[in-house]
């Protein structure tokens, strides 16, 4: 399965006016990160960016003037994101901003359940929270000493890192296979995964339960009567 992992800076709050500035993007197959990205900064126009969104971002008007409009960069993020999943933490407000920018061009949005939303997962794996990126990078061991203002491409490559440990870690990808035995002589550490076979058991394990606790059980259920439950299990 593949996902990309993604965030946006604007120039402010509302998706129907301000505008997306900077998008970043990080590409994982099965959980797992290709060494793929995609950044891109963009001229929102006429649209100044707003001093709250400054204070965030530190991305200045001076900064994005002779950078492309999106719909110079629109191509190549369609490009990059044909056929995958779009992880954005938050990503109601993302999203929002991502259509809005293509209903501009009359593009038609991004189809809702093709959205992840990292936010609501954390909530539902951690209901006590807190959990912000930066929160969960703490609880997680994730080093973000490095971010002194958010920016796209890095809040991206920090939450691909929560994003995996959230899904189980790398140990998520490890699985169980047969090992082949007539193969067994030309196979190396490095050629394969570590594979575990898994066959029937050639003995039952012995009863821990002892004579006086079986008995005590039988008489319980000769008490409850014909229709006991535990009789169409014996």
């Amino acid at each position: 399965m593949r996902e990309i992992v993604f965030d946006t800076e604007t120039t402010g709050l509302e998706f129907k006016n301000d505008r997306v500035i900077e998008i970043g993007g990080i590409e994982l197959e099965n959980h797992f990160p290709t060494g793929r990205s995609f950044h891109v900064y963009i001229n929102p126009g006429d649209r100044k960016v707003h001093p709250d969104a400054l204070a965030v971002h530190g991305i200045t008007d001076e900064f994005l003037a002779d950078k492309p409009p999106f719909a110079e960069i629109v191509e190549d993020l369609k490009a990059f994101f044909e056929g995958a999943r779009w992880v954005a933490h938050n990503a109601t407000f993302d999203m929002n901003f991502i259509n809005a920018e293509y209903a501009r061009l009359s593009l038609p949005p991004v189809p809702i359940d093709l959205v992840t939303d990292t936010l609501a997962l954390a909530r539902r794996k951690h209901p006590m929270g807190p959990n912000s990126l930066d929160a969960l990078c703490r609880r997680y061991g994730i080093d973000n000493s490095h971010r002194s203002k958010h920016g796209a491409l890095l809040d991206s490559e920090l939450l691909a890192e929560v994003y995996i440990e959230m899904l189980g870690g790398r140990q998520g990808a490890l699985g169980l296979a047969v090992i082949d035995d007539s193969k067994s002589d030309t196979r190396s550490d490095e050629d394969a995964d570590v594979v575990v076979q898994i066959g029937a058991r050639p003995n039952a394990l012995p009863t821990r339960l002892t004579s006086t606790e079986i008995g005590a059980h039988e008489s319980v259920v000769k008490r409850l009567g014909d229709n006991a439950i535990w009789k169409k299990f014996q």
